[in-house]
Protein backbone atom coordinates (compact mmCIF):
# COMPACT_ATOMS: atom_id res chain seq x y z
CA UNK A 1 0.00 0.00 0.00
CA UNK A 2 1.43 3.39 -0.97
CA UNK A 3 1.85 6.17 1.53
CA UNK A 4 -0.59 9.09 1.28
CA UNK A 5 0.83 12.36 -0.03
CA UNK A 6 1.57 14.96 2.60
CA UNK A 7 1.92 18.72 2.53
CA UNK A 8 1.11 20.60 -0.66
CA UNK A 9 1.15 17.40 -2.74
CA UNK A 10 -1.93 16.25 -0.85
CA UNK A 11 -3.88 18.80 -2.94
CA UNK A 12 -2.84 17.24 -6.25
CA UNK A 13 -5.72 14.76 -6.66
CA UNK A 14 -8.22 17.56 -6.01
CA UNK A 15 -6.43 19.90 -8.42
CA UNK A 16 -6.53 17.30 -11.18
CA UNK A 17 -10.21 16.54 -10.54
CA UNK A 18 -11.26 20.18 -10.27
CA UNK A 19 -9.38 21.61 -13.26
CA UNK A 20 -9.19 18.56 -15.52
CA UNK A 21 -5.46 18.77 -16.16
CA UNK A 22 -2.57 16.67 -14.84
CA UNK A 23 -0.11 18.27 -12.43
CA UNK A 24 2.57 18.30 -15.14
CA UNK A 25 0.38 20.70 -17.13
CA UNK A 26 0.42 23.23 -14.30
CA UNK A 27 4.12 22.76 -13.63
CA UNK A 28 4.89 23.42 -17.29
CA UNK A 29 2.74 26.56 -17.23
CA UNK A 30 4.64 27.84 -14.21
CA UNK A 31 7.80 27.86 -16.35
CA UNK A 32 6.30 31.02 -17.90
CA UNK A 33 6.64 32.87 -14.59
CA UNK A 34 9.81 31.21 -13.29
CA UNK A 35 11.92 33.67 -11.35
CA UNK A 36 8.99 35.64 -10.01
CA UNK A 37 8.24 35.71 -6.30
CA UNK A 38 6.04 33.02 -4.78
CA UNK A 39 3.00 35.24 -4.32
CA UNK A 40 3.33 36.66 -7.83
CA UNK A 41 3.24 33.13 -9.23
CA UNK A 42 0.17 32.31 -7.10
CA UNK A 43 -1.61 35.47 -8.28
CA UNK A 44 -0.76 34.62 -11.89
CA UNK A 45 -2.30 31.14 -11.63
CA UNK A 46 -5.41 32.63 -10.04
CA UNK A 47 -5.83 35.48 -12.53
CA UNK A 48 -4.79 33.73 -15.74
CA UNK A 49 -6.07 30.22 -15.12
CA UNK A 50 -8.85 30.50 -12.53
CA UNK A 51 -7.08 28.37 -9.93
CA UNK A 52 -8.25 28.78 -6.34
CA UNK A 53 -5.78 30.24 -3.84
CA UNK A 54 -5.06 27.03 -1.92
CA UNK A 55 -4.55 25.01 -5.07
CA UNK A 56 -2.37 27.70 -6.64
CA UNK A 57 -0.27 27.95 -3.49
CA UNK A 58 0.25 24.18 -3.41
CA UNK A 59 1.31 24.09 -7.06
CA UNK A 60 3.74 26.97 -6.60
CA UNK A 61 5.28 25.49 -3.44
CA UNK A 62 6.03 22.20 -5.17
CA UNK A 63 7.20 23.93 -8.36
CA UNK A 64 9.63 26.10 -6.37
CA UNK A 65 10.93 23.10 -4.40
CA UNK A 66 11.54 21.15 -7.60
CA UNK A 67 13.21 24.08 -9.39
CA UNK A 68 15.33 25.37 -6.53
CA UNK A 69 13.51 28.67 -6.23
Amino acid sequence: MSEAAKGPRSYFPSIEATYGQPIDHWMNLLDQVAGQKHLEQVKWLKAQHGIGHGHANALVRVYREEHGE
